[in-house]
């Protein structure tokens, strides 16, 4: 059986985007060359991401570009060719590199979801591990339904003063802490088992 993974940056006031569902916000944060490190390590490994619509095309958008695989090859690489699965109940269908035409970004290996099916997310699991970026409202669905296993926080050193907060309307959740790691920017990454779950 795999485990789903949340993988997400949020504020030291507990938001994951502004009010408007700006992210912008942890661009600022000083480069660290240790936290660099850090984030290409774990984009090597394979795991199944996971998307809102929001988050997916913000990141369609940038991902299979030149730019970005000009400017952080390996980043776009493990992006770009890692399996996807996208839930939207408004997108009607993704568009994959091979249907577009000549020049025009798109993606490798997605898959569009409408809706968020228990036993299909555990036959999903039983395949492969599984990363959520970005998408609160993803994230709030799934740990309410106790599907998820581990959180990775990614605590950016910024008070927001205001939102959208990663854990709204989620149930009370016992977790447990395994491991602390602070870095020179001011990041410190939290990570925790949900429910003292054992992968």
């Amino acid at each position: 059986m795999g485990a789903i993974h949340v993988f997400n940056h949020i504020s030291i006031d507990g938001f994951f985007a502004g009010p408007n569902g700006e992210i912008d916000w942890f661009y600022a944060v000083p480069h660290d060359d240790e936290w660099h490190k850090y984030t290409h390590s774990q984009a090597g490994t394979s795991s199944t991401l996971i998307f809102g619509r929001t988050t997916y095309e913000m990141m369609k958008s940038f991902w299979p570009t030149e730019e970005a695989i000009k400017t952080d090859p390996g980043m776009a690489d493990a992006v770009n060719n890692s399996p996807k699965i996208v839930f939207s109940r408004t997108l009607n269908s993704v568009e994959e590199e091979s249907n577009l035409p000549a020049g025009k970004a798109g993606w490798k290996n997605i898959r569009l979801l409408h809706e968020i099916n228990p036993d299909e997310i555990l036959k999903l699991k039983r395949k492969n591990d599984m990363t959520i970026l970005g998408s609160g409202s993803i994230i709030q669905q799934l740990a309410n339904l106790d599907l998820i296993d581990e959180y990775f926080l990614v605590i950016v050193p910024l008070i927001l003063g205001s939102g959208k907060s990663l854990f709204e309307n989620v149930n009370k959740t016992n977790l447990k802490l395994i491991n602390v790691n602070s870095f020179k920017n001011g990041i410190v990454l939290m990570h925790y088992k949900a429910n003292g779950k054992e992968k």
